[in-house]
C-alpha cells in the first residue's frame, strides 16, 4: 500500500519550523577543516532520538596514514572531530538497505561575504556559509528522521545515514566510513542537485606547479628567466591537455555531453614575485583538473606529467615540478536504467521535482562509496551548486521540503514500511 501523498506532504510541513531552526543553528558554527567537532556532537544532539542507534566514530590521528588519506596538514590533529553514523534499523533482513551521506565541513568564508555564519531567513531563503553545500543536506536528513519518527513508520530495510567531516579537502571523513563499512543496497551522496538525479559524477585532481626561473633585473633581460612567464605557458600547456582530453571524453557518457565543457581545468592560485623590476626566481600554481569517469586520477596525473615534459617550451620541461598531494577523486557513473536511478527519479517527480537524470560537473564523495565498496551511489539534494562556495549561498526552505519528500517516498519504493505503521 503506497504511502499517502497528503498526509506525508502535511507530516513533512508540520516540522519546517523546527528544520529553520535546526539548520541556522548549524550554520551559526565555522566547521572549517580541524574545528568540525562542535556541530557534530550538535547534530548527534539534534538527531540521535529518531534513530535506533547513533555512534560518534572517533578519528584517530594516525589516520594521515591511509593510503587514501587527501591532503595532510603538519600539526593537525582529530583529538576533537568525530565523524556521525546515524543507524534507523529495518524490520526485514532481506529488504534493500541505504546509506545517505552528507558532510559537515564547509569552505572558508568567500572574500566578500560579510558574516558567512550568521544565517539569514529571507522569502524562504536561508544564507549563510554551508547554506546548500552541505549543511541543507544534514537539514533534509533531519526532517526525513523526524517525519519518519512522528508518523510511525519503520522501513523494512535498514538505513544509516554517514554525517563526515573533511569532504572539501578530499573525502577523508567518508574515506574513514568506507574502513568501517555498514551492509547497503545504495548510497545516495547528497549534495545540491536542484532535485535532479546525478547518475555520473566528474573526477578531479588538484594539482601544484613549481616552477623555477633565474631572477634578475628587468635590464638584463637576456640573462634572466621569468618563472612567472614560464607559469603563464605551464597553464597553456595543461589547457591544450585538458582539450584533447575533453576530445576524446566526448560520446562517452551522454548524460555530460549536454554541457560544453562538463570537466573543467581551474587555476585558482598563482604565487609569484615580490618586485616589478625583477624577474621572479619561483612561480607557484594551484588548480583543479576535472575529467570524466572514463579516465583516472592516475591516468590524469600521468598525462599532466607527461604534457610538460613533452611541452615546446624548452625551459619549462626542466624547471617545472608538479605535486598531487591534495585531493583527488575519480569519477562514477551508473547505467540510467539501474532501478536506483529509475526509482529516485520516479520518487522526485512525486515530489513536484522534474525527475530528471542527469550529470554533476563537479567532484564529491560519490566515487568512495561506488569504487571502494561497489554500491551503487548516485547523487540528489537541496539546493543548487551555482550558489555553493559563493557569497550568496542559499537553500530554499521549499526545496528542503521537497528533497526529504523525495527521500520518503524513494524508500517506500526501495525498502518499503511495514504496513502496521503506515496505520498507526
Amino acid at each position: 500500500m503506497p504511502l499517502d501523498g497528503t498526509a506525508l506532504e502535511r507530516a513533512v510541513r508540520a516540522h519546517v519550523d523546527d528544520t529553520i531552526a535546526f539548520l541556522c543553528d548549524i550554520i551559526r558554527i565555522p566547521s572549517v577543516r580541524g574545528k568540525e567537532g562542535p556541530v557534530i556532537r550538535l547534530i548527534y544532539d539534534r538527531l540521535h532520538s529518531f534513530c535506533s542507534r547513533a555512534e560518534l566514530l572517533q578519528i584517530p590521528d594516525s589516520f594521515v596514514g591511509d593510503p587514501g588519506y587527501s591532503w595532510p596538514i603538519p600539526g593537525l590533529t582529530y583529538e576533537d572531530t568525530q565523524n556521525l553514523r546515524l543507524s534507523v534499523l529495518g524490520s526485514d533482513p532481506s529488504a534493500r538497505s541505504l546509506i545517505l551521506n552528507a558532510h559537515a565541513d564547509v569552505v572558508p568564508p568567500s572574500s566578500n561575504q560579510i558574516n558567512a555564519f550568521v544565517p539569514e531567513v529571507r522569502n524562504g531563503i536561508i544564507y549563510g556559509r554551508g547554506a546548500c553545500d552541505d549543511k541543507g543536506q544534514i537539514a533534509v536528513i533531519y526532517l526525513l528522521l523526524r517525519t519518519l519518527a512522528g508518523l510511525g513508520l519503520r522501513p523494512r530495510g535498514a538505513i544509516t545515514c554517514d554525517i563526515v567531516i573533511e569532504e572539501e579537502n578530499g573525502g577523508n571523513g567518508t574515506l574513514f566510513m568506507t574502513r568501517h563499512p555498514v551492509h547497503a543496497d545504495a548510497a545516495i551522496v547528497m549534495e545540491p542537485s536542484e532535485g535532479k538525479v546525478f547518475a555520473a559524477v566528474r573526477g578531479a585532481v588538484w594539482f601544484e606547479l613549481i616552477i623555477t626561473g633565474r631572477a634578475g633585473h628587468s635590464g638584463s633581460a637576456s640573462d634572466v628567466v621569468s618563472a612567472l612567464k614560464e607559469a603563464v605557458k605551464a597553464m597553456g600547456v595543461l589547457e591544450e591537455y585538458h582539450d584533447r582530453l575533453l576530445a576524446a571524453s566526448r560520446g562517452t557518457y551522454s548524460l555530460f555531453d549536454v554541457y560544453d565543457n562538463p570537466m573543467p581545468i581551474t587555476f585558482g592560485v598563482l604565487n609569484a614575485g615580490d618586485w616589478p623590476a625583477i624577474a621572479p626566481a619561483s612561480a607557484i600554481v594551484k588548480g583543479v583538473f576535472g575529467f570524466l569517469p572514463n579516465s583516472t586520477v592516475r591516468a590524469v596525473q600521468n598525462g599532466m606529467v607527461d604534457a610538460i615534459r613533452n611541452s615546446r617550451h624548452e625551459y619549462l620541461r626542466e624547471h617545472c615540478t608538479i605535486n598531487f598531494n591534495m585531493l583527488n577523486n575519480e569519477g562514477n557513473t551508473l547505467p540510467v536504467d539501474h532501478p536506483l536511478v529509475q526509482e529516485l527519479a520516479k520518487a522526485a517527480a512525486e515530489a513536484s521535482y522534474p525527475g530528471e537524470i542527469s550529470a554533476m560537473t563537479a567532484a564529491c564523495d560519490a566515487w568512495q562509496y561506488s569504487t571502494k565498496l561497489n554500491i551503487p551511489t548516485v547523487v540528489l539534494g537541496a539546493g543548487s551548486l551555482k550558489y555553493a562556495h559563493s557569497n550568496e549561498e542559499q537553500v530554499a526552505v521549499e526545496d528542503i521540503c521537497r528533497t526529504a519528500i523525495t527521500l520518503i517516498r524513494f524508500l517506500d519504493h526501495w525498502c518499503g514500511f511495514d504496513d502496521a505503521a503506515r496505520h498507526s
